[in-house]
């Protein structure tokens, strides 16, 4: 089920300013404030919604492929592999709250399963998201970057 909310113009400025603070989607933001506030705490719940964003984001990197905006496939690409990683460490009941913890996280998940190369193809989505910002990479670049970001998202798929 989805739902949309309308929300006024300046509170969505608001919020979008506090989720790039806080690293986080804005879907990310909302949610948790969501959670807490009905103090809903089941991992599965939380787990659910990082896999559900993963799978939003991919699609949408495919969307702007699709239409050669490489800078906006980029960060997409980028934001499912971050929701994949929160996910696999939801169900493990751990909370990620910054780019620090999903480094060490991935880190101990590649040392978990080292035959997986899963801190290399982090370090693919990290390039693809400072891409976004910077906008250096060549298409192919991007391209062979959300490849990988497919095959790190199926490789942690089994993990939730």
């Amino acid at each position: 089920m989805e739902i949309t909310l309308e929300l006024p113009e300046r509170l969505i400025i608001k919020l979008k300013k506090l989720s790039r603070v806080k690293e986080k989607t804005l879907e990310e933001l909302i949610s948790e404030a969501i959670f807490k506030q009905f103090n809903i705490t089941d991992p599965e719940v939380k787990a659910e919604l990082h896999l559900k964003l993963c799978q939003k984001y991919m699609r949408k990197a495919e969307d702007f492929l699709a239409k050669k905006d490489y800078i906006q496939a980029s960060e997409k690409a980028w934001g499912a592999a971050s929701q994949i990683v929160k996910a696999v460490a939801i169900k493990r009941g751990i909370e990620l709250k910054s780019h620090r913890e999903l480094w060490e996280f991935i880190t101990s998940l590649d040392k978990e399963y080292p035959d997986w190369n899963l801190l290399s193809m982090f370090h693919v989505a990290n390039s693809l998201h400072i891409n976004f910002y910077e906008g250096w990479l060549t298409s192919e670049a991007v391209i062979n970057g959300i490849e990988t970001i497919k095959i790190f998202v199926e490789k942690l798929r089994p993990l939730i």
